[in-house]
């Protein structure tokens, strides 16, 4: 992989040429998000900060959504192999040459994507955009390597069975939907030896295009991101493998268990990410209630843990659950709650629901959600991870970058009309509901 280690050159002379330049200058001027798309559909997105430690990321349409009844589970694996051999280096030198400059690698997903995300400081940045690139572009998943990250795919499941939250997510996507989002972020117990490496090969050579990928950067020029992207990311062209349209249905899953604690979730079918209404969920959210933002804090402040208090003295704790997608969403209601008053527990939180779409709602309570839900989104560009992941979401999804000011508008604009809509949409639509623990008291879906 000659032209992959050629990055080290190619960086070297970028960054000594704006040394350079920047000898003569006495501040810094403010810069805004820049958005370039490549003839090959890569999306290059940057934002230089002037931060001595720079973040680089792949973000890629590769999710476990995209995976078939054939290879179910490979992104699981995908991710934990982010460091193995590639072509243009060991593993070894992996770890090795991103420790020893005092950088990491990390990579996550979700349902619809893959991020893959190096941190250093700007001086060693083309120490580690080597091996990104080599990571992205040149795995070479050796099946003895595969075989043994086996273990740790059990030990990730076993982790997950222990937390019942994150069982209760899984449980309802797959109650939830047909095919595509149905599909669990983990791999499921009857795949876990039957993905091999020519699973891994053939995903990636389906998925890892230019076309559905986007390169993007915090404390980097986006000339040097545009360089990159044009001599190394241009590996494979065309769309790639086309996901299926998610299909919702609804329905139930119950995992009993001998916890005490009842975690329950109750959906229905929402809006795609991105259009005005997904924006009028997530200012129902915010009037329900989203849940403490401060450790152990009481949340108190939402409609749902007021009304849910009205009918139990015992302990509980009570949100809404949102959460778009590219082509559907789910929003509903989570509760946590003693198994002998879980019932009672979530047939309150369900009324509150039901009083919001009746009008139950002033234009204070509109007012203050707006100001949450602006407040939470600011607060999450504030780190350099949040705000990484917004510019390439958002330069996934349509290959441009809204601006702070956009999405406060578009918040501003929701109108109590379309937050009623929006609870209205829930009552009405089928219901998809996800339980966890003992579940004697817990009603079932039809019955609420």
């Amino acid at each position: 992989m000659k032209g992959i280690r050629g990055i080290s050159q190619l960086s070297t002379r970028l960054y000594a040429a704006q040394a350079a330049r920047k000898v003569e200058v006495t501040g810094f001027q403010l810069q805004d998000v820049q958005v370039s798309k490549l003839p090959s559909g890569l999306v290059i997105t940057s934002l230089e900060n002037y931060s001595p430690a720079s973040k680089i990321g792949v973000f890629i349409k590769a999710g476990c959504r995209y995976e078939t009844p054939d290879n179910q589970g490979v992104t699981h694996l995908l991710r934990l192999a982010s460091n193995l051999t590639t072509k243009g280096a060991s593993a070894f030198k992996i770890c090795r040459g991103i420790e020893a400059v005092g950088g990491s690698l990390s990579v996550s997903s979700s349902r619809e994507n893959m991020m893959y995300v190096v941190d250093c400081l700007r001086d060693d940045i083309d120490t580690v955009m080597e091996f990104l690139i080599n990571v992205t572009t040149a795995p070479e998943f050796r099946p003895w390597e595969v075989s043994d990250l086996k273990p740790r795919v059990k030990l990730d499941k076993a982790q997950v069975a222990q937390n019942p939250q994150l069982g209760v997510v899984e449980a309802l996507h797959a109650a939830a939907y047909k095919n595509a989002l149905c599909n669990s972020l983990y791999c499921p117990d009857h795949m876990v030896d039957h993905i091999h490496s020519e699973h891994l090969h053939q995903f990636v050579q389906n998925n890892f295009t230019s076309a559905r990928m986007a390169l993007v950067g915090l404390g980097v020029e986006h000339s040097v991101l545009k360089q990159v992207g044009e001599q190394f990311l241009n590996i494979r062209g065309g769309a790639g493998a086309t996901g299926a349209k998610a299909q919702y249905r609804g329905g139930e899953v119950r995992l009993s268990s001998l916890s005490g604690l009842v975690h329950s979730a109750v959906v229905s079918q929402s809006a795609a990410a991105g259009t005005g209404e997904a924006m009028a969920f997530s200012v129902l959210q915010h009037i329900l209630g989203a849940g403490p933002h401060i450790k152990r804090g009481s949340g108190g402040s939402g409609k749902l843990v007021q009304e849910v208090a009205k009918a139990t003295a015992d302990p509980f704790d009570v949100s809404a659950f949102n959460a778009s997608y590219s082509d559907s969403g789910l929003f509903g209601v989570y509760t946590i709650s003693q198994a002998a008053a879980a019932g009672d527990v979530i047939r309150a939180a369900l009324g509150q629901v039901r009083a919001v779409a009746e009008g139950g709602v002033t234009a204070a309570d509109l007012t203050q959600a707006k100001a949450k839900l602006k407040g939470q989104f600011l607060m999450s560009l504030e780190a350099s991870e949040g705000l990484l992941e917004v510019m390439g979401s958002q330069a996934l999804v349509d290959g441009s970058y809204q601006t702070q000011e956009e999405i406060s508008k578009n918040i501003d604009n929701v109108s109590l009309t379309a937050v009623a809509n929006a609870a209205k949409k829930f009552v009405t639509g089928k219901k998809t509901m996800a339980s966890s623990g003992n579940l004697t008291k817990t009603p079932f879906v039809d019955e609420l």
